[in-house]
């Protein structure tokens, strides 16, 4: 069921009345008899705080299966009544107080709370917490909001062969009589508490250290004693030291805890999180089956946005929800620096500009966008704010901020943050009167123009050559931010000009670097230059803005992008081509076009990833429907077989072309290959048929009706692991018949037993692009079934539900209306978002078909 929700207003009320200083927690996991408990544990809270005005009242939070006692100053409080939606009382508060809460806590499968997971491959029971935003009270009684910080002291009894982590050193461990082990922590720095951790279970571990002048930190590594073979521990360690080096040497405040433990965790529903000391991580970040190299890069930016976190979110955190975004924004920021300043994936910015780039396009064009300092109300808002504004927006624009001070300033205002509000909170006005003072720069402005507006400026060149092809004039011309309310903003920018100097190949032949304001922007140090064959207004890409292309260089990327050398401008031509698809600028059928001619050259196999499903998604969505049937899948698959067979044998682009065909639309030649491939009657040179590509390739074949049941549970037989179990959910789900169908509807909106990771699975292999003819029926059922869900299921569990769901196939006006006629009636907020996220797709597809068919 959905927690407790909290308002601003209210969390600013309790925060004013109210210090809290210290917990003690003390929680068994066991049956009492040494073994691993289930259903509830047992939780006993202890926690000291103090009341600005005795007499008052307050309240603390609990969600549990059964509050048992609670006593506040040494006097029972009456629990009969209590309700988790009102956690408890706290009447006639003293100016000191002591509150006692003895409680029976749910183990959860959702990833909220304590989550509880079982090893099909060994019998391993394995927990977790999860609690950003307001699930610690799933474990324990506290004040759960970010800003009444206080100190954490646990004490555990678990199995006696389990490994138990939490934020602090170990300080004790001594077996009871009953065959379990006590775990004591020490205590900890002052933290949220959706930062504390508990985990626990028999977790493989490796151990090692990082050393410099500043400090020593012990560093560990867990993950599931069955994924321990997969485990490339020297690679994390590695990265692990080299995040600690650059961010003690670009902070200049020491890594603020005791230890630093790494826990690759299984059913988890994000990518990482950021619990002080002991961060948890997606098990799938532990590669069981051969990645490119583009996999590990990602991972290793995950590793070092959440290190970044210890500093930015952890030692100095939020005072509420509405500064998400300064913590995400910074710590996405802080790790593409820091990766390509001190690992080896010195193109970082290059995936930046690829992914995150992208996403904040994406959100910032839909009817939901808000501004980047967005106003959270309560809980419920918060949880769908998760989003490409918080993240990747956030961190373009402080990308942006930081060539407008200089990173010498930037960093130098971070020293004087960290430092001024050590182990408190803070807001976005405390950063900026930091970034002020370093920077002796009035940042106002810059607050108001990018962080208290929504959309995206568009920027183009205007130009007039002299008879000896020079540029008698250059201007950079800025429209009002769309969608919103039309502002102009202040833009650091760089303007490349790029011609081929008779190498065949199109590089850099002139930079200039300005601020441009208003509407048009005159670039002087252009005049007099000679003219190139292509133009970026937002090279290097320094700034946020939708960026566009004169004529000369749109024919430039479509005839020659292949030509371009640097990877870094060529990324910003296949964003651009990108983004003018998704506006209907460009025919989808001439973005395929585009990608099939030019990928071949593409040399960063992020890029390559990221522009193969760019190109289905155009075929699948934007394209002219019988186009796309009779020409532009086949065109699509036809060049991916023959790119992967000229590949280099063995290689990441050979991979990343296989990978793109599993999940495409294929013809007979094509399922022959894939079939071939995975039985080894047709083997691809080089190419191993591993663990998750035999997946892959049985989950095309099973979608076009090639394979079906006994495939399926002949490869489980092979895999009968959690990971295993998941791709079987996905396989059965994709059958290509109405029967596969209706059972797999029925697990993903109304079984709520099994984990989200088993749910996501199924939902994943509803709808493929091959199978629209079987789920027209569906577009009807979704909208009516959506308030149900959301109001029985947890926000964590029903979002997939409703964003994995909606009818993205139903590419017409019908569709349309459907949400429509939904939108008419009264809905939750953040559920009305989700809705209307789904139905501007829908829009947007359906005016790109329209173009791509003119």
């Amino acid at each position: 069921m959905p927690a407790p929700n909290l308002t601003r207003v209210q969390a600013q009320q309790r925060a004013e009345a109210l210090e809290v200083a210290h917990y003690d927690i003390a929680l068994d996991l066991t049956d009492g008899r040494g073994n691993p408990g289930q259903g509830t544990f047992s939780s006993s809270t202890r926690v000291s705080f103090s009341a600005a005005r005795p007499g008052e009242s307050s309240w603390v939070d609990i969600v549990a299966a059964n509050v048992s006692e609670a006593e506040l100053n040494g006097l029972a409080l009456d629990v009969s009544q209590y309700v988790e939606d009102e956690g408890l009382a706290l009447p006639e508060l003293a100016a000191s107080n002591e509150l006692v809460v003895r409680a029976d806590c749910r183990y959860m499968n959702t990833g909220e709370g304590l989550h509880r997971f079982v090893d099909p491959v060994d019998g391993g029971v394995y927990l977790y917490t999860q609690f950003e935003t307001a699930d610690a009270k799933r474990m324990f009684a506290c004040f759960d909001q970010p800003d009444l910080k206080a100190t954490y002291r646990m004490t555990v009894t678990a199995p006696r062969d389990w490994v138990v982590v939490s934020n602090a050193a170990v300080a004790q461990r001594q077996d009871t009589a009953d065959g379990a082990v006590r775990v004591e922590f020490e205590t900890t720095e002052r933290l949220s508490t959706y930062l504390v951790a508990l985990i626990a279970g028999p977790y493989a571990q490796w151990h090692d250290t990082y050393r410099d002048e500043q400090t020593t930190i012990p560093l560990g590594l867990y993950c599931r004693a069955s994924l321990a073979e997969h485990m490339d521990a020297e690679r994390l360690f590695t990265e692990t030291k080299q995040g600690f080096g650059f961010y003690h040497r670009a902070f200049g405040v020491t890594y603020p805890f005791s230890k630093y433990d790494q826990l690759f965790v299984p059913e988890f529903n994000a990518g990482a999180m950021e619990n002080a000391g002991a961060v948890t991580f997606l098990e799938d970040y532990v590669f069981r089956s051969r990645v490119t190299r583009y996999a590990y890069e990602r991972r290793a930016e995950t590793l070092l946005h959440e290190m970044a976190h210890m500093w930015f979110g952890d030692l100095v955190t939020m005072r509420w929800w509405d500064d998400l975004w300064l913590n995400e924004s910074f710590a996405t920021f802080a790790s593409v620096l820091a990766q390509a300043e001190a690992t080896e994936y010195t193109g970082a910015w290059t995936s930046f500009a690829n992914i995150e780039k992208s996403w904040a396009y994406r959100q910032d064009q839909l009817p939901s966008t808000h501004p980047i300092a967005a106003d959270i109300v309560d809980l419920h808002a918060v949880e769908v704010n998760f989003d490409g504004i918080t993240y990747a927006k956030g961190a373009s624009v402080l990308k942006q901020l930081v060539a407008y001070v200089g990173l010498d300033n930037f960093l130098a205002a971070l020293k004087v943050y960290f430092a001024k509000h050590a182990y408190g909170n803070a807001t976005l006005a405390d950063l900026l009167a930091a970034l002020e003072e370093a920077s002796g720069r009035d940042l106002s402005w810059w607050s108001a123009e990018w962080l208290q507006t929504t959309g995206l400026n568009t920027l183009r060149p205007h130009f007039e050559l002299d008879d000896d092809g020079r540029y008698r004039s250059f201007t950079v011309t800025q429209t009002g931010a769309e969608p919103g309310e039309g502002e102009y903003r202040t833009h650091r920018i760089a303007v490349g000009v790029y011609d081929d100097t008779g190498t065949g190949t199109l590089t850099r032949t002139h930079r200039v670097e300005l601020d441009i304001t208003g509407q048009h922007t005159e670039v002087g140090d252009l005049v007099g230059v000679p003219a190139g064959a292509l133009v970026l207004v937002n090279d290097d890409d320094l700034t946020y803005c939708a960026m566009r292309l004169d004529t000369t260089s749109l024919t430039t990327l479509v005839d020659r992008i292949a030509d371009i050398t640097d990877p870094l401008p060529r990324t910003l031509c296949w964003s651009a081509a990108w983004e003018m698809t998704r506006q209907a600028e460009l025919k989808a059928r001439d973005f395929v076009t585009l990608v099939l001619r030019g990928i071949h050259a593409e040399t960063e196999v992020g890029v390559v990833q990221r522009l193969l499903l760019q190109t289905q998604t155009a075929l699948n969505s934007y394209a002219q429907p019988s186009w796309a049937a009779e020409q532009g899948w086949p065109s699509f698959t036809a060049r991916l077989l023959e790119l992967a067979r000229a590949a280099e044998p063995g290689s990441d682009h050979q991979l990343a072309f296989v990978n793109s065909l599993a999940g495409a639309v294929l013809d007979a030649a094509a399922l022959d290959a894939l079939s071939g491939w995975l039985d080894g009657s047709a083997p691809l040179a080089g190419l191993t048929v591993d663990t998750d590509l035999r997946w892959r390739l049985l989950h095309a074949l099973v979608a076009h009706g090639r394979a079906g049941d006994p495939e399926i549970d002949a490869e489980l037989r092979r895999d009968d692991t959690a990971t295993g179990r998941r791709h079987a959910e996905r396989a059965r789900a994709l059958r290509p018949t109405p029967e596969s169908k209706a059972a797999a509807w029925e697990r993903a909106v109304y079984d709520d037993e099994s984990p989200n990771a088993v749910n996501e699975a199924v939902i994943a292999g509803f709808s493929h692009p091959a199978q629209k003819h079987l789920l027209g029926d569906y577009t009807q059922r979704y909208f009516d079934m959506l308030d149900e869900v959301w109001g029985r299921r947890s926000s964590e569990r029903a979002q997939p539900t409703v964003l994995g769901l909606y009818p993205s196939w139903e590419v017409s006006q019908d569709g349309i209306a459907a949400a429509d006629a939904w939108l008419e009636g009264a809905h939750a907020a953040a559920l009305r978002r989700l809705v209307t996220e789904g139905r501007a797709g829908v829009v947007r597809a359906l005016a790109a078909r329209r173009f791509d068919e003119s």
